[in-house]
């Protein structure tokens, strides 16, 4: 709203009360403050940057299509292994940039919870473990091993964007894991304390990783993976913690 618009909205309201009778108190409206030029153009900047970004993952789902069309022909031709080993890491390597490129439009973009009350908390985790491997690599693997405590985990979620902060914080692990070993990350979950109302999920089997304040430059986290899902459980109430050698998050029940 312009200045002008606001007095003038200002002065028919006192207008109205006036004819009323009512005694309400006038305050002069102070202009609002101009945008600092500086915060203008970064914000143009961003807008910009997520436009080539989005533009970018397009071009990479492209190039992986025809990457596949030329894996299948080579199936068909019965190419030698080598030539279809190079084809499917190039397959990889762009579904890899793509997801990338997608965790960064995601975490510049604010979030919108849709929470829906006694949602399932162990079905969220039971299927991220299921597609845990295949979100980073590609390629369809076993399932993380995951040990659930017994008992009920019903919240307020939303279960899509929950799933997807956890899947984030999967892709994290996965990509840190300190053995590239199957079955080498592993998701634990377990009640905070005996009656407590909230659950603690951890993955372990991650190899510590140290990097200087320099390289986290996703609000203080090394990955828009990591930045996105902090996002993600903070606007569930939950906290999020890089302990040495694992990922653990706090998230409160609703019972």
């Amino acid at each position: 709203m312009s200045n002008e618009n606001a007095t003038q909205n200002h002065n028919l309201i006192a207008s109205i009360s006036y004819s009323l009778g009512a005694k309400l108190p006038v305050v002069p409206m102070k202009p609002a403050p101009a945008k600092v030029p500086e915060a203008n153009a970064l914000e143009d900047l961003g807008r910009a940057t997520l436009r080539i970004v989005h533009d970018l993952k397009n071009q990479l789902n492209g190039l992986k299509l025809y990457a596949t069309y030329l894996r299948k022909r080579f199936e068909r031709e019965d190419r030698s292994e080598e030539e279809r080993e190079t084809v499917a890491k190039l397959i990889a390597g762009l579904d890899r940039a793509a997801r990338e490129m997608t965790a960064l439009v995601r975490y510049a973009q604010p979030i919108e919870l849709r929470p829906q009350p006694r949602t399932d908390l162990r079905k969220i985790i039971l299927s991220v473990a299921n597609e845990g491997v295949q979100r980073v690599s590609g390629a369809l693997g076993a399932p993380l091993p995951c040990n659930i405590e017994e008992g009920s985990l019903m919240g307020a979620f939303d279960s899509n964007i929950l799933a997807d902060g956890l899947n984030a914080l999967t892709h994290e692990a996965l990509v840190n894991a300190a053995s590239k070993e199957p079955g080498a990350i592993s998701i634990h979950v377990r009640r905070a304390d005996a009656g407590s109302p909230a659950v603690v999920i951890e993955w372990r089997g991650l190899r510590p990783v140290v990097q200087p304040p320099a390289a986290r430059s996703f609000d203080g986290y090394q990955s828009a993976y990591a930045a996105f899902a902090a996002k993600v459980i903070a606007a569930h109430q939950g906290t999020l913690e890089f302990p040495a050698e694992g990922i653990r998050v706090s998230l409160p029940l609703s019972e």
